[in-house]
């Protein structure tokens, strides 16, 4: 803590709080929230993160928003169909009975913070031990969430009080907890002096192209109007990569998107998004559309040249209709009104530009952030159109094991608000082992060698990073 007076502040709320929970039968959450001086919470938390135990990061910086989460508290998973609708539920029951004791920042009372995977259940690609410690749905209320944003810096700590727990147990451990923390800064990346990162595709270029090539026949022969194919390339280092310095380089390549990084003690699952799924606050939802890309270049009048060439075209604007049209007849079943901006804008990141749609829409009832995760994942822009065929056409052709890769990653607080990217720009990052993933959305008329180039665009924000 910054001062005895915020040591006794936090320690005056958890003693009130538990004092309120005590009595209760059953598991009760204690939230507390106070005020707290730290310079960078992602980096506080990738130095304070013990071993084994799971850690959460999140970051835009051109919002100056950080949500930074250490520990578990408890962990709320499922797999199936169902699998959102069962996790909004557990949450939200244990949050709507949750004793609460300050305020401050962005969010209200406990968050949560996890993430999906792409399918329902993952023995629907073939449990890939590289993905083996992350579940096909896991929110976690971690011990320890720090927050800044325009509103300040605030810490939240959270308890599970339950018969026979002893109240100044619980209290001493959060206290300790705190006063363990420590601040450097993010490290550099520091690779091997002598041994250079082995690179390699897990299927071929001309594999891949292949897939391409049979996916557009399928499309031509009128089986699905559209579908995502992914490829995956693993970058095999001379010494463990590490994931602080990759989430330093990230936010600073990458500012305007969702930089996020989901650690299970085993892996860490990494990126930087240029696409938010939803963001629900109240009764008010704002998401994109986001589909067609083409490259950037440093000559300002080729950037534009080429940001004017992907307005114009046909086959980008028709993939992009599809992913809108996709989300607001979604959002239309359970808002009193959607709108979608009547054009397309260009959305510029570091190595790319995409033609995105804003979406927003007012509820008609209340819906957590989760729910509306599930509501709208996947979108034509990860997965295909229409999703119930275009999902088997996937699973044949591309053949790879998604994990958390295009899945929804995100955080919810308490009242049920929140927000989630859509995982890409990604890496599952595990000791030496980067897998690295890039899809593009396969139309009537893709070209298979644009479509792997388009791929290698894509896998261009992590892969200098890590080889």
């Amino acid at each position: 803590m910054s001062a005895p007076a915020d040591r006794a502040n936090l320690e005056k709320g958890l003693r009130d709080a538990l004092s309120e929970a005590t009595g209760r039968r059953g598991q009760t959450v204690v939230s507390v929230t106070v005020p707290f001086e730290c310079e960078d919470p992602i980096a506080t938390v990738f130095a304070s993160r013990r071993a084994g135990e799971p850690f959460f990061c999140w970051e835009q910086p051109d919002r100056n928003l950080r949500l930074a989460a250490l520990g578990r508290v408890h962990e709320v998973t499922s797999r199936g169909p169902d699998r959102f609708v069962e996790v909004a539920a557990d949450c939200a029951h244990l949050s709507g009975d949750a004793v609460l004791c300050g305020e401050g920042g962005f969010t209200t009372g406990p968050v949560w913070t996890g993430g999906f995977a792409f399918h329902d259940d993952k023995a629907e690609s073939g449990e890939e031990p590289a993905w083996s410690s992350f579940k096909p749905a896991s929110m976690i209320l971690p011990e320890l969430a720090i927050q800044s944003s325009d509103a300040g810096t605030f810490i939240t700590a959270n308890l599970m009080v339950a018969a026979g727990r002893e109240p100044e147990a619980l209290i001493e451990a959060a206290l300790g907890r705190i006063a363990g923390l420590v601040h450097p800064e993010l490290p550099m990346i520091d690779p091997h002096p002598t041994v250079a990162p082995v690179i390699e595709s897990v299927r071929s270029p001309e594999a891949y192209e292949q897939s391409v090539a049979a996916a557009v026949e399928r499309i031509r022969a009128g089986e699905i109007e559209k579908v995502v194919l992914a490829r995956e390339v693993v970058v095999r280092a001379g010494s463990a990569h590490d994931p602080a310095a990759i989430f330093g380089a990230l936010r600073i390549g990458f500012p305007s998107c969702f930089n996020f990084c989901a650690g299970t003690g085993e892996a860490a699952f990494i990126g930087a998004s240029p696409e938010l799924l939803v963001r629900c606050a109240g009764r008010g939802v704002s998401t994109v559309g986001l589909a067609g890309s083409t490259r950037r270049s440093s000559d300002p009048a080729v950037d534009d040249h080429l940001a004017q060439q992907l307005l114009s075209s046909g086959k980008d604007r028709g993939e992009q209709a599809v992913v809108v049209k996709r989300i607001v007849k979604a959002l239309s079943r359970i808002s009193v009104w959607v709108e979608a901006a009547e054009e397309p804008e260009i959305i510029k990141v570091a190595n790319i530009q995409h033609l995105g749609t804003p979406v927003y829409a007012q509820l008609a009832q209340p819906r957590t952030a989760i729910e509306l995760a599930g509501l709208l994942h996947p979108t034509p822009a990860v997965g295909g159109e229409p999703w119930k065929k275009a999902r088997l056409v996937m699973a044949e052709v591309e053949r790879m094991d998604r994990g958390w890769y295009a899945g929804p990653v995100g955080w919810m607080d308490g009242s049920g608000d929140g927000e989630f990217c859509v995982a890409l720009r990604s890496a599952l990052v595990r000791d030496r082992e980067a897998h690295l993933f890039a899809g593009v959305g396969v139309v009537a008329d893709s070209d298979p060698a644009a479509e792997l180039a388009e791929t290698e665009i894509k896998l261009g924000a992590l892969l200098p990073l890590l080889s």
